[in-house]
């Protein structure tokens, strides 16, 4: 299984900077790159603040992908 997320396209299209961002959501800069690096995944809770923060549902950041072969 494999999280993939559509952050820094989101982000990027609203003209808003990673330090905007992590200052919004009460976080590090580097939290935000490694979200977007796919180094990190977020806790339930911050899918959820990033989620409303862009006005949007966590599927439309968020790429939940299953293996083929369960």
């Amino acid at each position: 299984m494999k999280l993939r997320n559509r952050l820094e396209e989101i982000r990027k299209a609203k003209g808003i900077t990673q330090e905007q961002l992590a200052a919004a959501l009460n976080v590090s800069r580097q939290t935000i790159g490694s979200l977007e690096n796919g180094r990190y995944n977020p806790s339930i809770i911050l899918a959820f603040k990033i989620a409303r923060y862009f006005d949007l549902s966590i599927e439309d950041i968020f790429i939940y992908e299953e293996d083929a072969e369960l």
